[in-house]
Protein backbone atom coordinates (compact mmCIF):
# COMPACT_ATOMS: atom_id res chain seq x y z
CA UNK A 1 0.00 0.00 0.00
CA UNK A 2 0.83 3.59 -1.12
CA UNK A 3 -0.10 6.45 0.66
CA UNK A 4 0.64 10.20 -1.08
CA UNK A 5 -1.06 13.42 0.06
CA UNK A 6 -1.33 16.62 -1.89
CA UNK A 7 -2.57 20.08 -0.61
CA UNK A 8 -3.56 23.30 -2.52
CA UNK A 9 -4.74 26.75 -1.51
CA UNK A 10 -6.62 29.47 -4.00
CA UNK A 11 -7.77 32.73 -3.45
CA UNK A 12 -11.74 32.67 -3.80
CA UNK A 13 -11.58 36.55 -5.73
CA UNK A 14 -9.63 34.29 -8.47
CA UNK A 15 -12.33 31.82 -8.61
CA UNK A 16 -15.04 34.39 -8.69
CA UNK A 17 -13.51 36.74 -11.80
CA UNK A 18 -12.64 33.77 -13.80
CA UNK A 19 -16.52 32.61 -13.62
CA UNK A 20 -17.69 36.48 -13.41
CA UNK A 21 -15.55 37.06 -17.06
CA UNK A 22 -15.63 33.24 -18.68
CA UNK A 23 -19.07 32.58 -17.51
CA UNK A 24 -20.51 28.80 -17.96
CA UNK A 25 -17.09 28.41 -20.60
CA UNK A 26 -15.03 28.01 -17.00
CA UNK A 27 -17.89 26.43 -15.34
CA UNK A 28 -18.45 23.85 -17.48
CA UNK A 29 -14.70 23.34 -18.02
CA UNK A 30 -13.64 22.78 -14.44
CA UNK A 31 -16.98 21.45 -12.91
CA UNK A 32 -19.95 18.55 -13.00
CA UNK A 33 -23.13 19.36 -13.30
CA UNK A 34 -23.42 18.35 -9.94
CA UNK A 35 -20.96 20.14 -9.04
CA UNK A 36 -22.26 23.51 -10.07
CA UNK A 37 -25.80 22.64 -8.87
CA UNK A 38 -24.43 22.50 -5.30
CA UNK A 39 -22.43 25.60 -5.33
CA UNK A 40 -25.45 27.19 -7.12
CA UNK A 41 -27.20 26.46 -4.52
CA UNK A 42 -25.06 28.23 -1.83
CA UNK A 43 -26.26 31.55 -3.18
CA UNK A 44 -23.87 34.37 -1.71
CA UNK A 45 -21.25 31.63 -1.05
CA UNK A 46 -20.92 29.68 -4.06
CA UNK A 47 -17.89 31.51 -4.94
CA UNK A 48 -16.65 29.87 -1.54
CA UNK A 49 -17.69 26.21 -2.25
CA UNK A 50 -16.40 27.11 -6.27
CA UNK A 51 -12.94 27.79 -4.77
CA UNK A 52 -13.10 24.97 -2.06
CA UNK A 53 -13.86 22.27 -4.79
CA UNK A 54 -11.13 23.58 -7.22
CA UNK A 55 -8.34 23.25 -4.60
CA UNK A 56 -9.76 20.13 -4.31
CA UNK A 57 -9.73 18.92 -7.23
CA UNK A 58 -6.02 20.29 -7.52
CA UNK A 59 -4.81 18.83 -3.97
CA UNK A 60 -6.34 15.50 -5.53
CA UNK A 61 -4.10 15.80 -8.89
CA UNK A 62 -1.11 16.38 -6.55
CA UNK A 63 -1.47 13.52 -5.05
CA UNK A 64 -2.10 10.89 -7.74
CA UNK A 65 -0.02 12.49 -10.59
CA UNK A 66 2.94 10.67 -10.15
CA UNK A 67 1.36 7.55 -9.71
CA UNK A 68 -1.09 7.46 -12.88
CA UNK A 69 -0.06 7.36 -16.23
CA UNK A 70 -3.03 9.03 -17.80
CA UNK A 71 -4.22 12.29 -18.67
CA UNK A 72 -6.83 13.99 -16.12
CA UNK A 73 -9.46 16.51 -16.89
CA UNK A 74 -10.76 18.41 -13.99
CA UNK A 75 -14.27 16.93 -14.30
CA UNK A 76 -12.74 13.43 -13.99
CA UNK A 77 -12.19 14.63 -10.52
CA UNK A 78 -15.72 14.81 -8.96
CA UNK A 79 -16.49 16.49 -4.91
CA UNK A 80 -19.81 15.95 -4.16
CA UNK A 81 -21.24 16.29 -0.33
CA UNK A 82 -22.71 13.64 1.69
CA UNK A 83 -25.84 14.23 3.61
CA UNK A 84 -23.82 14.94 6.93
CA UNK A 85 -21.75 17.94 4.77
CA UNK A 86 -18.63 15.78 4.24
CA UNK A 87 -16.93 16.02 1.25
CA UNK A 88 -16.26 12.78 -1.10
CA UNK A 89 -14.84 12.09 -4.17
CA UNK A 90 -16.25 10.72 -7.39
CA UNK A 91 -12.53 9.23 -9.89
CA UNK A 92 -13.79 8.95 -13.47
CA UNK A 93 -10.50 7.21 -14.29
CA UNK A 94 -10.52 3.55 -15.08
CA UNK A 95 -8.71 1.11 -14.47
CA UNK A 96 -6.33 2.78 -11.38
CA UNK A 97 -5.28 1.26 -8.24
CA UNK A 98 -6.82 3.71 -6.17
CA UNK A 99 -7.87 2.25 -3.25
CA UNK A 100 -9.34 5.63 -1.22
CA UNK A 101 -9.11 9.30 -1.10
CA UNK A 102 -10.35 11.20 1.53
CA UNK A 103 -10.58 14.79 1.07
CA UNK A 104 -10.77 17.96 3.74
CA UNK A 105 -12.12 21.44 2.45
CA UNK A 106 -12.09 24.80 4.48
CA UNK A 107 -11.84 28.50 3.95
CA UNK A 108 -12.00 31.93 4.96
CA UNK A 109 -13.35 34.85 3.51
CA UNK A 110 -10.40 35.72 1.02
CA UNK A 111 -8.61 31.51 0.29
CA UNK A 112 -10.09 27.98 0.18
CA UNK A 113 -8.11 25.42 1.14
CA UNK A 114 -7.79 21.53 0.21
CA UNK A 115 -6.34 18.62 1.53
CA UNK A 116 -5.94 14.85 0.09
CA UNK A 117 -4.55 12.06 1.36
CA UNK A 118 -4.58 9.12 -1.27
CA UNK A 119 -4.11 5.43 -0.27
CA UNK A 120 -2.98 3.07 -3.43
CA UNK A 121 -3.27 -0.77 -3.94
CA UNK A 122 0.23 -2.63 -4.76
CA UNK A 123 0.78 -2.75 -8.01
Amino acid sequence: MKTRVGTDIVEISRIKENIEKYGNTFLKKIYTEKEIAYCEAKKLNKYESYAGRFAAKEAIYKAINTEINKTIEWKDIEIINRPSGKPIVNLNIESTNIDNIDISISHSKQDAIAFAIVIFREK
